[in-house]
């Protein structure tokens, strides 16, 4: 079955990526030279709130549920995928179009990072993964490394800055939203 992609993201299949640091969001290993970001969330507990928070996360439902529009070139997360995630600001469209570079499948951790595509505002990489402990504990982290890589977001500075914060945010919310929603 063949699936029609929109023309964004058809165009972006073929970008590359803008740094060079794949994986540090991952791994929690910041590069140097970017500005950091990292938020965390406690969604619950037990592996029933785990896997719906996983299957949220995977789904896209956290950007989307964060108020962006997604365009992307499947509708689960997976290695390679493109997502054009969008920001709308009254008729002004912000467009940042990312690579899937990292999926983490392991029984006690899931999640995945994109990183940034040619045209993207910034460069960068930012990971979102949602882990449980040993004493089942649930909880969501939004980790990120990024630096402005055009005009309007080096013109932005500091409310650049403030705006991927609350972005943050609302994927934290996003995620607890969904992950409670499904009971």
């Amino acid at each position: 079955m063949s699936t029609v992609l929109p023309g964004e993201v058809r165009s972006a299949l073929d970008k590359e990526l803008t740094y060079s640091e794949v994986g540090a969001s991952i791994t929690g290993d910041l590069p140097d030279g970017y500005r950091h970001n990292e938020q965390c969330v406690r969604v619950g507990k037990g592996r029933d709130t785990f896997d719906l928070a996983t299957e949220a996360l995977m789904s896209w439902q956290v950007q989307r549920g964060a108020g962006l529009t997604v365009l992307a070139s499947s509708e689960h997360v997976a290695p390679d995928e493109v997502a054009i995630v969008r920001l709308s600001v009254g008729p002004i469209n912000i467009d940042g179009a990312n690579r899937v570079t990292e999926i983490v499948d392991e029984p006690t951790r899931q999640g995945f990072a994109y990183g940034t595509l040619d045209g993207h505002p910034e460069r960068g990489e930012q990971a979102f993964l949602v882990e449980i402990d040993d004493s089942d504990t649930v909880t969501f982290t939004v980790r990120s490394f990024s630096k402005p890589s055009s005009l309007i977001a080096t013109i932005g500075g500091p409310l650049n800055a403030r705006i991927q914060d609350q972005i943050a945010e609302r994927y934290l919310m996003a995620l607890l939203e969904a992950a409670h929603q499904s009971r």
